[in-house]
Order: structure tokens, then C-alpha cells, then sequence
């Protein structure tokens, strides 16, 4: 008995240490595998000081489109983006597109035959995952000529922030403890895999501190923007609705016999408009816009940013009119095409 005791404790030690080794040699191989399309991207300022800033980038495709955070080439006034790649190559880039509310640039430089890392936009994530981030953390690329990693979890999902006053919208982010610094932004995190789950982007901790959480983009967003920055050059988040509204003050509530505290009220509707179309009428109360209560035209704004909406999409509303809650979709139309709107 003790015989068989002593062989299956040291099968169990056996056992637990080829695990160990598998994870470890999984993780040394995706970080071998996806490192070579991992990049530094610098700006230059044109301002007297000449300010340098970096952050990290991530090569989709052969032919050198490159994927970042908008706020690595968006601060202040830059004269010309720089890209290094994996060994010390140096190259100018163009910036092919800005989408500044999901904080996502495209890039490209002038090269063909590149290492790249193709995109999924269906891996999904889970709480307690491992995955590394990969990236150019306080501009360490400069000096190693490869990205740096670093390893951690998966520690939330889904995770919201709202729209904030950068004018960036953060929702459904992926939350985790592996360590982002300044310069990480833009880079990849990566599953045991290789495969690409975010595009790491903040971190939130105490001031002067890289404790805390790093926040990272969902993959299916990244590429969601990407095809339209790479087919248009811009993310299309305009819109016409045909309805004019107002914040209901004690005047009109009292007047119109309103019987809600929140929502605005419908001033006018175009004849032949998506609001005529949605079956919304004059003096209706418009009390939630996808999902959320609005008490002002800049309410709403932020409701549909929040939600990522683009031009021509549906937007689910709630009306109330009278004791009565109407559930309608409204449909964003193109500004420049109104005339050829059809429902």
C-alpha cells in the first residue's frame, strides 16, 4: 500500500511540473511568435522643445499597416511618426486614419514581405486567463531593439468606463494585472496562444505608480475600426434624425401635463425622416436612448457614443407618450444623403 501510495504521489509531482513546463513553454513561444511584429511608434513635436513621446504598435499585414492607440500620435502638435521594428529598422509612417473615440490608429510604412500578426476578432476572453503584454515600455525598444513582456492575468471583462474628457469612450474593456507602463500603449496582449485578445491602452493606479490594472481594447472592436479606417480613412459617426428636442423645465412639464422627471421632449420631426419613420411625434418624450435615461440633447450624444454607434446603424429608443412607453428603433442616417434616404 504505501508502495502504490509513494507512486502515485511521485506521478502527481511528475505530473504537476509538465504542466508548469508546458504553460511556460507555450508562453515562451508566443511571445517568440508574435515579438517580430511588435513595433515602437515615436512622434516628433514641432514646438521649440522638439518633445519626444513613444508608445508601441502591432503590424497587421504584410504590407505594413500598423495598429496603435490614437493618443500615442495625437498629443500636441507632431511633426513627423517614426516606426522601429523588431531589430532597430527605422521608418516614417503616414497615419492612414484616426478613430478618437475608440482611441484606435492606423498607420503604414512604406515596405513589403513583413512579419505580421493576423487578427481574430472572435477570441474571447475569460477571468483568470494568463496572457503577456508585449510592448515599449518607457521606450525600452530603443535600447533592446525587441519588445519587452510581461505576464499576468485576466483579471475582469467588460469592464466600463464611459466616455471621459479626452473625448476617448472606454467600455468592455479588458481588465488585467500583467504590467503596463508608459510607452505600452498600442502594443498586443496575447493569449498562451499568440493570438491577440487586446490592444493594451492605460493603466489605472496610484499617481507615479505602475501598480495596478492595465486596461486593454477587445480585439472584435480593433478590427471592427480598423476595416473602416483602412477602407475610408475614418470611422463615418455622423448622422441625421429628422428630430429637434428640448429639456423639459417645470414650465413645459406642468403645461403638457407631463407625468415623467426625466427624458427630453420632441420639438419638431421632418416629414420623410427617420424620427417620422420610427413613429416619433411632436411633443412625445424621448426617455432612453440605448438603454439610457437622457435628460438633454448632449445626453443622448453621449449615449450613442457610449455605444459606438455609426452612420446608418439602429438605435433603440424608449417614448413615452401620454401613461404610455413606446419601444422604437432609429435609424442614423448619412447627413450628405438625406435625399436619397429610403426606410
Amino acid at each position: 500500500m504505501i508502495k502504490i501510495l509513494r507512486f502515485i504521489f511521485i506521478f502527481f509531482i511528475i505530473s504537476c511540473a509538465e504542466i508548469k513546463i508546458s504553460l511556460e513553454d507555450q508562453f515562451i513561444n508566443s511571445i517568440e511568435k508574435v515579438s517580430p511584429t511588435v513595433v515602437s511608434v515615436s512622434t516628433e513635436s514641432i514646438s521649440k522643445d522638439n518633445e519626444f513621446r513613444f508608445g508601441s504598435g502591432l503590424i497587421i499585414s504584410n504590407d505594413g499597416y500598423i495598429i496603435t492607440n490614437s493618443h500615442v500620435i495625437e498629443s500636441g502638435e507632431v511633426a513627423n511618426i517614426y516606426v522601429t521594428l523588431y531589430g532597430g529598422k527605422k521608418y516614417l509612417c503616414q497615419i492612414i486614419g484616426i478613430d478618437k473615440l475608440t482611441d484606435i490608429a492606423l498607420l503604414k510604412i512604406n515596405e513589403i514581405n513583413l512579419n505580421f500578426t493576423k487578427l481574430n476578432p472572435s477570441i474571447e476572453v475569460n477571468r483568470g486567463q494568463f496572457v503577456a503584454a508585449l510592448g515599449n515600455p518607457h521606450n525600452l525598444f530603443s535600447i533592446s531593439k525587441e519588445p519587452t513582456a510581461t505576464i499576468g492575468i485576466i483579471s475582469g471583462k467588460n469592464v466600463n468606463f464611459g466616455l471621459r474628457k479626452s473625448g476617448h469612450v472606454y467600455q468592455n474593456m479588458i481588465q488585467t494585472d500583467a504590467t503596463i507602463n508608459r510607452g505600452n500603449s498600442g502594443g498586443p496582449l496575447i493569449n498562451s496562444s499568440g493570438e491577440v485578445v487586446g490592444i493594451n491602452t492605460f493603466i489605472v493606479s496610484e499617481k507615479n505608480s505602475s501598480l495596478g490594472f492595465g486596461f486593454s481594447i477587445p480585439i472584435s472592436r480593433v478590427v471592427d475600426v480598423v476595416d473602416d479606417l483602412k477602407e475610408k480613412g475614418v470611422v463615418d459617426r455622423d448622422w441625421f434624425t429628422g428630430i429637434s428636442v428640448r429639456e423639459i423645465n417645470k414650465k413645459y412639464k406642468d403645461f403638457l401635463k407631463i407625468k415623467v422627471d426625466d427624458g427630453v421632449i420632441v420639438t419638431d420631426v421632418e416629414k420623410k425622416s427617420p424620427g417620422s419613420d420610427a413613429g416619433i411625434l411632436l411633443k412625445d418624450i424621448i426617455f432612453k436612448v440605448n438603454n439610457k435615461i437622457v435628460n438633454s440633447a448632449l445626453d443622448i450624444q453621449h449615449a450613442l457614443d457610449e455605444g459606438y454607434f455609426k452612420t446608418n446603424d439602429e438605435v433603440d429608443l424608449v417614448i413615452v407618450r401620454g401613461q404610455n412607453f413606446i419601444d422604437t428603433k432609429l435609424k442614423l442616417i448619412d447627413p450628405y444623403n438625406k435625399k436619397g434616404y429610403k426606410k
